[in-house]
């Protein structure tokens, strides 16, 4: 079984084509980031005209690496939300297009849960299993019972981790994206020097917020009160204190959810991280110690996978072939698409 998958939801166009025995044959991602550079974020309708202007030419050229052409697919996957919605369209009626020339079935993915799957192309790792989903644009802790089954435990009540770093790297001066630039400067500072908050630490749930711990980082550099721009080692020692925070707040939150989930599966054996964010270094770390604490094993996919990539959502339309789970050609894009309908899930009571 071959599927190709389109990934146009936010600042990455991309094409893949992946097969059912998890063999990835072609993952060809472009990224917006020079695109998005001088503006410190990505500007929606200068994505959605670089998806239009590239997706053709990355589509044909996954299918070439591949070896392959347009008739030996036997479906096409692609991101039908959450995202930015002028991207959002462009990929589903591209994938649309290709269904219907080529007589085969489509699949609107959520982008969502090309990510919770990935590990399971990375890893052929069985249900249930603990997703942290940690990214410029989500903050969730779901189980992840099956494919379509999901329970949200938790959700960011304001901003996304991924966004707090770019917004903190821009007040810095250290450019975007935020994460790698971030972790970057961090490298050389003092993690206590800065005592930042926690958010919601040590309070029952398993939510998230992050815009105030963006406000106390503003008002840290502020109080610096330096003329002409922070001396570096500012710099280093507010991104260090920083990246504590959020990886500190991220593992109280997990810490929570882990409860949940093994009282809902005692059998469960699995913590993934998945997502842009669980690329940074001091997170998987300590969710390494945080899992191995709970008897628990850390399953993070490889880096290309945990970003925006198309293998994930050509994947995840091989979970949903499988099951017959395909669309109508009369699919509708969506900005927002919750992976647990009811939007709230069952709650952390420690």
């Amino acid at each position: 079984m071959l599927i190709l998958g389109i990934e146009t939801s936010c600042d990455e166009t991309a094409a893949a084509v992946v097969d059912d025995n998890r063999r990835i044959h072609a993952d060809v991602v472009l990224s917006q980031t020079k695109l998005h550079v001088p503006y410190g974020g990505v500007v929606p309708e200068i994505a959605a005209r670089a998806h239009l202007e590239h997706l053709d030419r990355l589509v044909t050229q996954a299918l070439g690496e591949a070896k392959l052409g347009f008739g030996d697919l036997d479906a096409v996957a692609a991101t039908g939300g959450p995202g930015l919605i002028g991207g959002v369209i462009v990929g589903v009626t591209m994938g649309k297009s290709i269904a219907l020339a080529q007589g085969i079935p489509f699949l609107g993915i959520n982008h969502l849960e090309g990510h919770a799957l990935s590990a399971r192309l990375s890893h052929d790792l069985p249900f249930p299993y603990l997703l942290l989903l940690v990214s410029g644009g989500h903050c969730q802790l779901l189980i992840v019972e099956g494919v379509g089954r999901y329970v949200r435990l938790g959700t960011t009540i304001d901003d996304a981790a991924g966004e707090a770093f770019d917004k903190t790297a821009k007040l810095l001066g250290l450019g975007y994206p935020g994460g790698p630039a971030i972790e970057r400067a961090a490298k050389s500072g003092d993690p206590l020097r800065f005592p930042l908050p926690r958010p919601l630490k040590g309070r029952p749930g398993c939510d998230f917020s992050f815009a105030g711990l963006k406000t106390a980082v503003r008002q840290t550099v502020e109080g610096l009160g330096a003329r002409g721009g922070l001396a570096p080692q500012d710099i280093a020692d507010v991104a260090a204190s920083f990246q504590a925070a959020v990886a500190e707040s991220l593992i109280d939150r997990t810490a929570h959810a882990i409860a949940a989930f093994t009282e809902r599966h005692p059998s469960g054996r699995h913590l993934v991280v998945a997502g842009g964010v669980a690329a940074n270094t001091l997170l998987r770390q300590s969710l390494e110690t945080l899992a191995n604490a709970h008897d628990l094993t850390l399953i993070a996919p490889p880096l290309r996978l945990c970003t925006d990539n198309a293998a994930m959502i050509a994947w995840a339309g091989v979970e949903r072939f499988k099951l017959n789970l395909t669309d109508r050609l009369d699919f509708s894009p969506r900005p927002r698409w919750p992976l647990d309908p009811t939007s709230a899930g069952i709650r952390a009571k420690a």
